[in-house]
């Protein structure tokens, strides 16, 4: 057996039970609030407290290796300042779910955007030093909206809840959901590819990737959306299976462009990995990629269904 398969197969499922104790905790939190402070909180409870746990550890260490592959090119995000505007972000979509940040949160997203872009420019103004100050300025702006902005919608996704009888509520279930086609996107291509992948995807981009391997990720996402699709709602909430199989179409196919976007970013730094954190994986930002780029679309998706 190969080394890189082997880690991957001791390596995995020990992510997969630290996540699934997070997201046990998330749901039980949720649970234990419900009815607390009445007309402050949804009916449902507080929610998102087991996923927020998880993105302010992981978000940090992807930062930073986000920060290192940006490098290869001069471009220089100033690390602490995007690992706050992050973590920021993230804490901003968790506050929503309350009353009275309703009022302050649209002004408060624009703020932390902008504050970061501010700050970033004071650290390169402190210093005395006028050279390469746009790079860090856009490098830390950058590295915040591509690990936090995404974050954010992961996180809003989780606490949203519909004012429509019979809206979509976010659970611990919707979370899973996404990570469960992600995954099992990527185990259909690998499998599909290795059986009857002849015709290449991007070779100049990723050389492993087929067509065939492509289209059975897709398929085997579509099944799965559909096989969730019972399982993710609130009582007063359902997905209906040709709603599930197309959730899982897009965000698996959505997944295989986040893959592939962090490729284009590692060809460009001339690397493999992102990082050597998780060995069979590479880095953290390996993990996490196609997760984080499905939320926007799974966001989308279910304000639509």
């Amino acid at each position: 057996m190969e080394r890189a398969l082997r880690n991957r197969l001791t390596f995995g499922p020990m992510m997969l039970g630290a996540l699934c104790v997070l997201l046990w905790m998330d749901w039980r939190v949720q649970q234990w609030t419900r009815g607390w402070m009445e007309g402050q909180l949804g009916r449902n409870g507080l929610g998102g407290v087991g996923l927020l746990a998880l993105l302010l550890v992981i978000l940090p260490v992807a930062t930073l290796e986000l920060a290192t592959l940006f490098s290869a090119e001069r471009l220089e995000p100033y690390r602490f300042i995007a690992v706050a505007g992050s973590g920021s972000l993230v804490v901003h979509a968790f506050l929503t779910q309350f009353r009275r940040f309703e009022e302050i949160g649209a002004s408060t997203l624009a703020f932390i955007v902008v504050f970061v872009m501010l700050l970033a420019a004071l650290r390169r103004a402190w210093g005395k030093q006028t050279q390469e100050a746009i790079s860090h300025m856009a490098g830390t702006v950058l590295a915040t909206m591509y690990l936090g902005g995404l974050g954010w919608f992961l996180m809003a996704l989780r606490v949203k809840e519909s004012v429509r009888p019979g809206g979509f509520h976010g659970t611990t279930m919707v979370i899973l959901m996404i990570l469960l086609v992600v995954k099992f996107t990527d185990i259909g291509a690998f499998f599909g590819g290795r059986a009857m992948g002849k015709h290449k995807l991007i070779p100049w981009l990723s050389p492993g990737k087929t067509w065939e391997g492509l289209g059975w990720g897709v398929a085997t996402a579509a099944v799965v959306g559909m096989i969730c699709a019972r399982w993710i709602g609130a009582p007063d909430y359902k997905l209906l299976w040709w709603q599930g199989l197309i959730f899982g179409a897009v965000i698996g196919g959505v997944g295989q462009v986040g893959d592939l976007l962090e490729s284009l970013m590692k060809r460009d730094a001339e690397v493999k990995d992102s990082g050597r954190l998780i060995p069979g994986f590479g880095g953290v930002l390996d993990v996490i990629d196609s997760p984080l780029l499905a939320a926007p679309f799974a966001y989308l998706l279910f304000s639509l269904f």
